[in-house]
């Protein structure tokens, strides 16, 4: 049998970085925040392009928090493609609002983005493209509409569409679950964006609702990245290009193989460099 992920292999490569990251923490003694989780969020945020990174508890939480700083709510909808994980529907439940489900490219797999626009109405609060098996799907053509973006960006680590990455014209929540191309050693997600205030809403919302001790504004969650998962996405985030690079020759090797055969591969879109 040959895994889909072999996360004994993964690990191997970054053990030693790990167990001195792991030494640091308890050393210090700073479990939830801290120097690992600022130092991760900065350098996600710049691995991605974008000016802020949140670290969250898991992916399901940051779509969630994501969709909530863009304004959904109750008495609202959100579109976004039938063709994904649950926890995209879910995070629209969980914050109060409708979702309102559109068929997908049968190419690509990814969002029909004409059924998406088709299907906005004055009660759509936001539209969520899922870039999915590694490659981004059409935001650029959703961003005209005058409504709230919120990208799923669960398989996209590292994946970019005409040079520009998830997030970096808007806002994108991400799933750091082991088994991603950039996986936690158990659940841990991100939000990034260009926005200063959105940033600043999520990590209230994230944090019980305020940003100081004993401080709450709003009505919020217990979210949070722990130390122990930013010093693993650290250890890995150091090599993810390259292992991406793996992926694409891999997945290139595929191609050759089942290229003679009567087999249906899903396209990879112009613009779009996958993972």
């Amino acid at each position: 049998m040959i895994p889909l992920v072999d996360l004994h292999a993964a690990h191997a490569e970054v053990a030693e970085d790990v167990a001195r990251g792991f030494g640091r923490v308890l050393a210090d003694g700073a479990f939830i925040g801290g120097d690992e989780v600022r130092a991760f969020e900065r350098e996600y945020a710049q691995f991605c392009g974008v000016p802020h990174c949140v670290g969250v508890a898991n992916g399901t939480d940051a779509l969630e928090l994501a969709l909530r700083a863009a304004g959904v709510g109750p008495d609202t909808e959100v579109v976004l493609p039938a063709n994904t994980f649950v926890a995209t529907a879910e995070a629209v439940v969980r914050a109060g609002a409708r979702p309102v489900l559109v068929d997908c490219d049968p190419s690509t797999y990814l969002m029909d983005v004409d059924a998406a626009l088709a299907a906005v109405t004055p009660s759509t609060a936001a539209i969520v493209p899922v870039h999915l098996y590694g490659q981004m799907a059409q935001v650029e053509r959703l961003a005209g509409a005058g409504i709230p973006v919120v990208e799923d960006a669960a398989q996209c680590h590292g994946a970019s569409r005409h040079g520009v990455t998830a997030g970096a014209a808007g806002t994108a929540a991400t799933s750091f679950y082991p088994g991603k191309n950039l996986g936690a050693y158990g659940d841990a997600g991100a939000v990034v964006t260009a926005t200063t205030n959105t940033a600043t809403r999520i990590r209230a919302l994230a944090n019980h609702g305020g940003l100081t001790k004993n401080t709450h504004d709003v009505i919020g969650f217990n979210s949070r990245l722990d130390a122990l998962q930013a010093v693993v996405l650290r250890a890995k985030l150091g090599r993810l290009a390259d292992w991406n690079a793996a992926r694409r020759e891999a997945a290139a090797r595929y191609d050759e193989l089942l290229a003679p055969l009567d087999v249906v591969r899903p396209a990879t879109l112009a613009g779009n460099e996958h993972v």
